[in-house]
């Protein structure tokens, strides 16, 4: 019988679920010190993990991220502690990407930083489970960075390749993408399209090209939206942000249509001469 609990215990960690089964709300107070060669742009990539842990897909990232930096000249800061949500240590950075980030991640204070830091200009990245439904302790967010509520993602195969389709063809985190293309993925599923909350889409996916379905042994859910967005932005006080329902796998970072997707949504939050409601009014 221990034997039995242990093997789940086991493979719970091992598979990244660990914190879904002993969710936590640790904080860290100690905050992380900074390259002293930080150069301007710099991004913050944030992936502390409460709720689930999606390791390969933060491990591509990360690897991914970095790539673009480097070809880019753009300064990358990679962390898992909550604690560099600071006035001071947030004002060196001009974005920041929350990377498949889960959970109660941060104290109300930190988050209060994060909130001023935004609202003052700063630009937001979410990729895939920062758009899931773990962060629901925290309202703000909720409502100004994702405009959704989570349902489920697929099951039953897991990971399916659908055509995803650029909608928005003027915004700038389309530029330099093919009107449609195929990519695998979890993908994931929201109660209404954010769209109803004033978010601007920019890129749906075809619900006609994958099962949209939750199954398991004695369930079968449909996870249709009808209006089924994966990719969108929001105006924050004088903040951009993005969040991209891509991402849950390391091999989904090896997309070249991904990487150019992260490429434009990082050129567009870096250049504060790109205002969000320009792009916005240009549809």
């Amino acid at each position: 019988m221990l034997v039995s609990a242990g093997a789940v215990l086991l493979g719970a960690w091992y598979i990244g679920a660990w914190n879904l089964i002993f969710p936590s709300q640790q904080h860290d107070s100690q905050a992380p010190r900074l390259p002293a060669d930080l150069s301007q742009p710099a991004i913050l990539v944030f992936s502390k993990t409460n709720a689930f842990r999606h390791k390969d897909g933060i491990a591509g990232g990360l690897q991914a991220l970095q790539a673009i930096g480097d070809d880019r000249g753009w300064s990358v800061f990679a962390t898992e502690n909550g604690a560099v949500f600071n006035a001071e240590q947030l004002a060196q950075f001009s974005a920041v990407v929350f990377l498949n980030a889960t959970g109660d991640m941060l104290s109300k204070s930190q988050e209060s930083a994060f909130e001023s830091w935004m609202a003052g200009g700063g630009g937001w990245l979410g990729i895939h489970a920062a758009g899931d439904g773990s962060h629901k302790s925290w309202s703000w967010y909720g409502q100004n960075l994702i405009g959704a509520d989570f349902t489920a993602h697929i099951l039953g195969p897991q990971f399916q390749t659908a055509r995803v389709e650029v909608e928005d063809r003027d915004h700038p985190v389309s530029q330099d993408l093919p009107a449609s293309w195929n990519h695998e993925e979890e993908w994931y599923s929201w109660e209404r399209s954010p769209r109803v909350n004033g978010f601007n889409v920019v890129v749906t996916i075809d619900e006609n090209s994958y099962s949209p379905l939750q199954k398991a042994p004695g369930l079968e859910r449909d996870l249709r939206m009808g209006d089924h967005p994966v990719v969108w932005t929001n105006c924050v006080g004088r903040g951009k942000s993005v969040y991209s329902a891509l991402g849950h796998q390391s091999e989904a970072f090896d997309s070249p249509q991904h990487r150019q997707l992260l490429h434009s949504a990082l050129r567009w939050l870096l250049n504060p001469d790109l205002a969000c409601e320009d792009a916005v009014s240009s549809q």
